[in-house]
């Protein structure tokens, strides 16, 4: 745990600040200034503490975001707790591999104690998940700030989520009905730097993978074997896969290098070659981390723009 607190005190100090315009909408860059000055602070804090204990919270919180924009807007739905007959997003399929919801509820809890009312759930993630980038060695940003808590969560509705088996037309479907271009596909899609893979997202090409192939043949033979050995036939372990990327901890440009060498886990990865346009993106994010870096930071406040919730909750879990 210290060489991991001792790398995060070295990743802070390099980190790359990019400044992104921010067209006037109801977002704010300042707009806890007056109201809770300090949340930012508690925000990071919680960040950086779960990070020593456990080195996948970052993964698991950009994409908790993720997860959550992608359904209702960046709402927070993805935190409220299943109630009776209604099951919540967060134990819809695409969800049930989350993890790291104790983050966002112990910043809650201190920034409650700080300004009780003020700061939303849906803030408090998206900040979550730019201080998770930044504490892996990726760029930070200014986050606009001003989200609203939704009070409507469903399982059903997770089937909206963008799959790793989809291919190119697929995604971008997915993505244009949220307002997302072909560029925040193939920049957001490198978020696959940090986190885990389990063999479930990745079966289909590497067993049966169609009528011809038993292997999907845009794989690497020998990643295909070592992926086969990993996630066998008859795998009976629940918890079988493999990290996104041999630096799954780094934000870093590995994700890009990895789709243009054939050896990126989802067929969502590879689909990323099909098309002039995006192939030439991922070669450019492939030999420049800074390019990557900076056309992140654009895509996700994009992304994390996408607006949807009613209220301020007083607790994460539930609706006031």
């Amino acid at each position: 745990y210290c060489a991991i607190a001792m790398i995060t005190a070295l990743l802070i100090s390099s980190l790359l600040i990019f400044s992104i315009p921010f067209p006037a909408n109801a977002l704010s860059l300042n707009y806890y200034d007056e109201t809770c000055p300090g949340a930012e602070a508690i925000i990071t804090k919680a960040v950086k503490e779960a990070m020593t204990s456990d080195k996948t919270a970052p993964a698991a919180l950009l994409r908790m975001h993720f997860h959550d924009c992608f359904i209702r807007g960046c709402d927070a739905s993805i935190l409220l707790s299943s109630v009776g007959k209604n099951t919540a997003e967060k134990d819809g399929p695409p969800n049930v591999s989350l993890h790291a919801f104790y983050v966002i509820h112990d910043a809650k809890k201190q920034v409650e104690a700080l300004c009780p009312g003020v700061v939303s759930c849906a803030d408090i993630l998206a900040l979550a998940a730019r201080d998770s980038v930044a504490l892996s060695g990726g760029p930070t940003w200014d986050v606009p700030k001003g989200r609203k808590d939704g009070r409507i969560s469903k399982a059903s509705e997770t089937i909206q989520m963008p799959a790793p088996t989809f291919n190119l037309s697929q995604l971008q479907q997915s993505f244009s009905q949220r307002g997302l271009s072909m560029d925040d596909l193939v920049v957001l899609s490198g978020g696959h730097t940090l986190g885990f893979a389990h063999c479930s997202s990745f079966r289909n090409r590497i067993h049966f993978f169609n009528t011809t192939h038993d292997i999907d043949p845009s794989l690497h033979p020998s990643f295909a074997a070592s992926l086969k050995s990993i996630c066998p036939i008859n795998n009976k372990m629940k918890n079988a896969g493999t990290t996104m990327d041999p630096s799954s901890t780094t934000f870093d440009n590995t994700y890009h290098k990895l789709i243009l060498q054939r050896k990126s886990l989802f067929s969502s990865d590879q689909a990323l070659l099909t098309s002039p346009k995006t192939k030439d993106l991922v070669s450019k994010f492939a030999s420049s981390q800074q390019a990557f870096s900076k056309a992140f930071v654009k895509s996700m406040i994009k992304m994390s723009s996408i607006t949807g919730g009613q209220e301020v909750r007083k607790d994460c879990n539930v609706v006031n």
